[in-house]
């Protein structure tokens, strides 16, 4: 007896031990990024319109982004108020966890016309930066299957000023505005939504 009682106190010391020791490690990164599920989807695959899916994008791109958003330099309806509630640390975590999910393209209603001249544009204006049809994860995140209106709200926000553009897209957009006109942000639009 006495030796099943000393037993039962060691297994229950050791699992009090190891339950310690996970706590101070803190969450996952699968728990972090669970958090994010309510509107950018389960692992980061968005079905929400106005809000871009982050599965697959690069970490260092999630890094860059989540910090312009803790310090104001991207604006954002909520993302700023929710970027300031994580540590350096967690933010890192869950760029991790996001760069290692698979992007999921989403079937979408593209005018086919306004498709196929917006690829036209994007071999000409957009491949450069954004390679193979905007479906790699690059610097400026995954264009190609994004929730439409996302994308247009994004380039509305470029357009406008509200969000500042890198000097490379500043540059061709200015240019693509100048001979495509106005139309041709929503031919990208439609281009990017229409790929599976």
């Amino acid at each position: 007896m006495k030796y099943k009682t000393i037993m039962q106190g060691a297994i229950v010391l050791g699992g009090l031990a190891l339950g310690g020791a996970a706590l101070a490690a803190g969450p996952s990164a699968s728990m972090l990024a669970n958090t994010c599920a309510g509107c950018h989807g389960t692992d980061g695959s968005s079905n929400g319109p106005a809000t871009p899916s982050i599965a697959g994008i690069k970490a260092e791109y999630f890094i860059e982004t989540m910090q312009a958003y803790k310090d104001g330099s991207r604006p954002a309806t909520i993302m700023g108020r929710i970027a300031k509630g994580y540590s350096e640390d967690e933010i890192k975590a869950m760029a991790g966890f996001f760069a290692e999910q698979k992007f999921v393209r989403i079937d979408q209603d593209a005018d086919k016309k306004m498709a196929a001249a917006g690829k036209r544009l994007h071999d000409r204006y957009c491949e450069k930066c954004h390679e193979d049809g905007g479906k790699l994860a690059d610097d400026g995140g995954i264009l190609a299957g994004q929730m439409m209106p996302y994308l247009s709200y994004s380039f509305a926000d470029f357009t406008s000023g509200s969000r500042e553009m890198p000097k490379k897209m500043k540059s061709k957009v200015d240019e693509m505005l100048k001979k495509a006109g106005n139309d041709s942000l929503e031919q990208l639009v439609n281009y990017y939504g229409s790929q599976k």
